[in-house]
């Protein structure tokens, strides 16, 4: 949950920091528990999966996965920014079903026999500080900046569902939840207040993501 809204309570600054290195340790360490059940695949069943496809679905939850470590952090960071109590409890709630996409990348990444990236720590400290900076800005900045990584997600996502091998159901239905929650909280974001970013930073919003992907799906 994140720092500063805690059963509905305002937290000093001292136990926001608490609050926020515990959420931290339990991102990283794999500890996160989904308040959902993983998203089931409605197909038939598929082929076992050979070791190349193993590898690219693998690959692509890893990434999904170092997305959620992000998505932790930048809610936190954005949470400790505003001193809206209605903003606090949004962003508390995406935070809630961010956790369950964490935790569901995570079991399949285990599934696959693949791990989660070696750079999580410098991933989440990274995002932790881009949110601080944009909830700095105010919150219809921090909404808009809410609305615009949600759509680039979504996006992301997207491409993930084309690329994922057809026979790969369990990782398709994870990713489709994913997506459809993604959306709604940019909606969420957008009906909040968020502002539209200029094209500058959206482009480099989509560059620094292109990096953290690119070295992800290896590392």
């Amino acid at each position: 949950m994140p720092i500063g809204y805690r059963f509905g309570m305002e937290l000093s600054l001292v136990d926001r920091w608490i609050c926020g290195a515990e959420t931290a340790l339990r991102t990283l360490s794999g500890g996160s528990r989904a308040e959902r059940p993983a998203p089931v695949a409605h197909a038939a069943p598929a082929p076992e999966l050979d070791a190349a496809e193993k590898r690219l679905s693998g690959a692509l939850m890893r990434v999904n996965h170092v997305g959620e470590v992000c998505a932790q952090a930048l809610y936190q960071a954005q949470a400790v920014a505003t001193s809206d109590p209605g903003l606090k409890a949004q962003m508390a709630q995406a935070a809630r079903e961010e956790v369950d996409h964490l935790a569901w990348t995570e079991e399949r990444l285990a599934q696959l026999g693949d791990r989660p990236s070696l750079l999580n720590p410098l991933w989440y400290g990274g995002a932790f500080l881009i949110g601080l900076a944009a909830g700095r800005l105010g919150d219809r900045v921090s909404l808009g900046f809410v609305v615009e990584t949600e759509r680039q997600v979504g996006d992301h996502l997207e491409s993930h569902l084309a690329r994922l091998p057809a026979g790969d159901h369990a990782s398709r239905a994870i990713v489709d939840q994913m997506r459809q929650d993604e959306a709604a909280h940019a909606q969420a974001a957008q009906a909040a207040g968020g502002m539209e970013l200029p094209a500058p930073v959206r482009g480099a919003m989509r560059l620094a993501a292109k990096v953290m992907t690119g070295t992800a799906h290896y590392l």
